[in-house]
């Protein structure tokens, strides 16, 4: 297979979809890599060292993705990138499309194979090439939470971890999962008081064990989201439904319970966040203020930690994209079934529900569509 690495576009997006190594992995197994030109010099990676592992370096963006049966990135295509798309080729990335109608219709307008990182799922129910990115987004977030604190940025100026004789900041996260439970390892190790809401019982008696009581743990419901939202610093969303919106927990009304200058770090923005005050902000401009809150909605977090997210994401994602590169995507989904729900668009039709109903559009199982 010819298989093409993108460079990132996205503002201050610096990760690169594969490293050097993955780049000899495939050429061992006899694909062909075409690397664009300066994809991975912001994440350290420079243009030689592709060629070192026997990747072909390009400058023609244009003919790159008219040669190459798959393209390789991170982050979902922008607009100027629709049109280099051709019909029936395989697309392997992070997509979040249950947030963005415009994406999902540009896309199956050019009959593509959309193969998203984030809905690949075991069968524990493990989403294997989010996690690293939930991992690293978790614990940015209470680092960014505890800067936009600080008075200049419009924050209480309080101090997360508090000094003898002053109070501990208060960390409320919203969702117990990957990102919430490193995002509660950095909050606890700055000296934060630390709650996690969630709506599964057994995570949270998972969580109180791991934790101990450097953490308290409440049922996630209407009154529990009253409280934290009065009583937080920082205020954190992981809320994930696999592939599909997140919902909105906190609603504007929320925001005059809170204090004046708290924060709000919605790590769900990509699936469209979990406050309905939510919307995406890059990491030029990462903050705005709603009624006094301070919201921080970067909708690429791990970008600017490019190096350590390129190989903690490539790590997981070279294995499917073998199988992808060696069996051809719908062989590789009859060998693999977690990675068959990594498929969100096959050839203009919608096939992970999720998706399509956040989107309110036509469903079609993968398996009737490779029948």
């Amino acid at each position: 297979m010819k298989i093409g690495v993108a460079k990132e576009i996205k503002i201050h997006e610096y990760r690169v979809g594969m490293t050097p190594s993955c780049v000899k992995a495939y050429v061992a197994h006899g694909h062909e890599v075409l690397v664009e030109k300066a994809a991975g010099v912001n994440t350290g990676f420079e243009d030689e060292e592709y060629e070192a592992a026997g990747a072909i370096i390009t400058e023609n963006k244009r003919r790159m993705f008219d040669d190459c049966d798959m393209i390789v990135k991170v982050k979902e295509p922008l607009s100027q990138e629709y049109d280099l798309f051709h019909e029936g080729q395989i697309l392997y990335t992070y997509l979040h499309l249950a947030a963005s109608k415009e994406l999902t219709e540009a896309l199956m307008s050019r009959k593509i194979k959309a193969v998203g990182y984030e809905t690949i799922e075991t069968s524990n129910g493990s989403l294997p090439c989010l996690k690293p990115m939930s991992e690293i987004a978790g614990r940015l977030s209470v680092q960014q939470g505890a800067k936009y604190l600080e008075k200049t940025f419009g924050g209480r100026g309080v101090l997360l971890g508090g000094v003898p004789g002053v109070r501990r900041g208060n960390v409320a996260i919203l969702g117990g999962g990957v990102a919430g439970a490193n995002a509660a390892k950095i909050a606890v190790g700055m000296g934060a008081n630390v709650t996690i809401l969630d709506v599964n019982v057994d995570r949270l008696a998972y969580l109180d064990d791991i934790f101990g009581t450097n953490i308290a743990t409440l049922y996630s419901n209407n009154a529990n989201i009253d409280q934290v939202a009065a009583e937080s610093d920082v205020l954190i969303g992981t809320v994930l439904l696999h592939g599909a919106k997140a919902p909105k927990l906190i609603k504007k009304n929320h925001l005059a319970m809170m204090k004046k200058g708290a924060v709000i770090v919605d790590v769900s923005v990509d699936q469209g966040g979990c406050t309905e005050t939510t919307r995406p902000t890059t990491h030029d401009d990462p903050v705005y203020i709603v009624d006094d809150v301070v919201h921080y909605c970067v909708a690429n977090m791990p970008g600017v930690v490019g190096l350590s997210s390129t190989i903690a994401l490539t790590n997981t994602t070279l294995i499917y994209g073998l199988l992808i590169a060696e069996h051809g995507l719908e062989q590789a989904c009859r060998v693999s079934k977690a990675l068959s729900l990594g498929v969100n668009l096959h050839l203009g039709k919608c096939v992970y529900k999720n998706v399509a109903e956040s989107l309110n559009i036509k469903y079609s199982p993968l398996e009737s569509v490779l029948e």
